[in-house]
């Protein structure tokens, strides 16, 4: 197996370091590890430059990790590509687990992310209306190259939840995916004070995209929308009750929901009649070839 690892870093130095000092003690010195960062301003360019265990550093100025990834895949040569978040340190196992995992029928292995508070259960296979999908986590999950040649990369016009649309468009094509417990990366949230408070106007703006490209506007598409925003909105009327959140920021919060839910739909649409092919991808690796500002090639 040949394996390329793209590890995207934002900000992040600190725990980049420890990443990348777990890839290099835990997979053979034939990995190729690529770091695309950016756009970062804490040093993290001079640093990486001076380790001789990344092969490439790609240097971006889009703050969206579905840039990060592909341009990463831009300068892969392995026949598996591994994606993972520069705050994530892999455990001794996780080599193994790929390299075991993928095989002649699976071409997609994840595993777990721990430490991580947003993290859900994605062992579960589910059915995704008449379609059975995996789910797996976009920054800890490795493809065979012919995956992500096929999906055309990952979807660039999203900004959040792109691995439940990349897992959508794999079950689409056919591609297994195995989740493997071995296959696990730690991640220590605190360092940098935690996370930050989530922006409903670009989750719900995501959402209705995927959901209009990968399905159509269709009632249950609909209704799904509706009544996610419905749950969010209810336990965000009982954080005002409990003075958590201002009525100013809970309405504004509403009134954003609502413009993204509809520029989301408005642009799926157009995304499913741009690319009528099960890849479902628009604006994916070969729409582009300006992600990178320098690229530093060690190889």
């Amino acid at each position: 197996m040949e394996l390329s690892v793209i590890v995207s870093t934002l900000n992040d130095r600190e725990r980049l370091l420890s990443c990348l000092d777990a890839l290099s003690a835990g997979t053979p010195r034939s990995t190729e590890v690529i770091v695309v960062n950016g756009p970062s301003s804490d040093g993290t360019t001079g640093v990486v430059r001076e380790r001789d265990d990344v092969d490439v550093l790609v240097e971006i100025s889009e703050r969206n990790v579905n840039v990060s990834r592909n341009a990463g895949f831009e300068q892969a040569t392995g026949d598996v590509v591994a994606f993972l978040d520069g705050e994530y340190a892999i455990d001794d196992s996780w080599y193994p687990a790929i390299e075991g995992g993928i095989g002649d029928e699976i071409d997609v292995v994840t595993g777990p992310v721990t430490g991580d508070p947003v993290e859900s259960d994605l062992r579960s296979q589910r059915e995704m209306w008449s379609q059975r999908v995996t789910q797996f986590h976009g920054d800890n999950v490795a493809f065979e190259r012919q995956v992500l040649e096929a999906l055309d990369g990952f979807d660039e016009y999203l900004e959040k939840e792109s691995e439940r649309d990349c897992a959508n468009r794999v079950a689409g094509l056919g591609f297994e995916v195995l989740w493997d417990a071995t296959m696990a990366v730690r991640c220590e949230v605190g360092t940098d004070g935690g996370r930050a408070e989530p922006d409903w106007g670009t989750t719900y703006r995501s959402m209705s995209y995927r959901l209009a490209k990968n399905h159509g506007l269709q009632p249950r598409v609909l209704g799904r929308t509706v009544g996610s925003a419905v749950r969010d909105g209810a336990t965000g009327a009982r954080l005002l009750a409990s003075g958590d959140v201002t009525p100013t920021g809970w309405v504004s919060n509403g009134v954003d929901v609502v413009k993204n839910v509809a520029r989301g739909f408005w642009d799926g649409v157009r995304a499913r009649y741009a690319d009528q092919t099960s890849r479902r991808n628009p604006h994916g690796l070969s729409k582009r070839h300006d992600r990178a500002v320098h690229i530093y090639d060690r190889r």
